[in-house]
């Protein structure tokens, strides 16, 4: 069961999509008005050539689009060139998660450039302070073999290698049929089953679209919702390390950088047409909720870390992956979460231990005691009893 709250300006959104799309219907047909409505068909219903009705269609309305599922991870960084990358060129880096991915459409957070040296690394040679991360354009094909189709570069480190490197990413992406999001004013439609998807990124950083002003992201967000049936959020927010696992109101800051304020901004984007907000950047697990019959999860982890990129030490090595079913309304169908955990070099594993769910669990309780997503022991999600 799930929590409903007046959606106006989604109902809105439905009804000039519907408009559009019965339109459009009347036009492939030649329709002036004067046509009589055919039955939907089967294809292939023997030698009749009428075939046979769909499920659930009539004569005068067409068979529902079903649900379709997403998923998606959190941090994913597949090693440092030149010095930190897997074993074996990375082939195989994804092997022991790719059955947990599978989806629909599969969404990561890709927390690297895919790129050759550019020369602009944000990091001086003598830093000990300040980290920069890349991989070789080829790793885009380990995403790829994972079953990833879709990355968000709105993160800290989409420029550690400046413009350049930021492009060479998006080429590498797109040589090996991914797609990307995330830049400012990027939006990406995806069609997944006949059902359309696009996926907005936000950071705090100039590269991406805004994290911080509120008014942008919902702008951002309102004309996605002009585009898609569904709009997905993706969105690198919140202050890190393993003690920053609650959500708290107000605006986090780290290292005197603002990283946002993550309730207001889920909330405002949900209001404004999102339908799913999938968060990262703490680099640890956080609470999920629902806000208007839609989920939020604050933050999905580390994911991966080849070569100890990112420190896999405690919750700081605890992920997950996160699966949504969804209506082509936007409505919640079902959901899960999936434990993982980096073992000593930084490779996704799963998690038999279901460590990551049960500190989801806790947090997504005792952060949102009435609004906070419910989790069954085998990682079901469901919304909390409404009243």
């Amino acid at each position: 069961m799930q929590p409903s709250s007046p959606r106006p300006n989604r109902s809105a959104r439905r009804a000039v999509l519907a408009a559009g799309a019965v339109l459009a219907v009347l036009l492939s047909a030649g329709c002036g008005g004067s046509a009589k409505p055919g039955a939907v068909w089967q294809p292939g219903g023997g030698a009749s050539a009428s075939g046979s009705p769909l499920p659930g269609a009539s004569a005068d309305q067409p068979a529902a689009r079903p649900a379709i599922s997403l998923s998606a991870t959190g941090d994913i960084v597949m090693g440092n060139a030149p010095s930190r990358l897997p074993a074996n060129g990375g082939k195989g880096f994804f092997d022991e998660v790719a059955d947990a991915l599978s989806a629909d459409l599969v969404m990561g957070n890709l927390e690297e450039p895919l790129t050759d040296d550019t020369g602009t690394g944000k990091c001086a040679p003598d830093s000990t302070a300040c980290y920069q991360f890349r991989a070789p354009p080829g790793y885009a094909a380990h995403l790829r073999a994972a079953g990833f189709q879709l990355l968000n570069q709105a993160n800290n480190h989409g420029y550690d290698y400046g413009a350049r490197g930021y492009a060479n990413t998006q080429k590498a992406l797109e040589e090996h049929g991914l797609k990307h999001t995330g830049a400012p004013d990027q939006i990406t439609v995806v069609d997944v089953k006949g059902v359309k998807v696009a996926v907005a990124g936000f950071s705090s950083y100039a590269w991406s679209n805004s994290l911080t002003d509120i008014d942008a992201a919902t702008a951002v967000v309102e004309k996605a919702a002009t585009m898609a049936d569904l709009v997905v959020v993706q969105v690198h927010m919140g202050a890190e390390g393993a003690d920053k696992t609650r959500v708290k109101p107000g605006t986090e800051i780290f290292y005197g950088e603002n990283r946002g304020d993550p309730v207001k901004f889920s909330h405002a984007v949900i209001e404004a047409g999102a339908d799913l907000v999938v968060g990262h950047g703490p680099h640890v697990l956080r609470g999920m909720e629902f806000h208007q019959g839609r989920l939020i999860a604050y933050s999905l982890g580390n994911f991966a870390g080849g070569g100890r990129s990112l420190n896999p030490s405690g919750r700081l090595g605890w992920g997950g992956v996160l699966k949504v079913s969804l209506h082509p309304d936007g409505s919640f169908v079902d959901g899960s979460f999936t434990s993982t955990r980096m073992n000593s070099v930084g490779k996704p594993t799963m998690d038999p231990a279901n460590q990551g769910l049960g500190l989801v669990r806790q947090l997504s309780r005792g952060d949102f005691p009435n609004t906070g997503a419910r989790f069954d022991a085998d990682g079901t999600i469901s919304a909390p009893e409404a009243g």
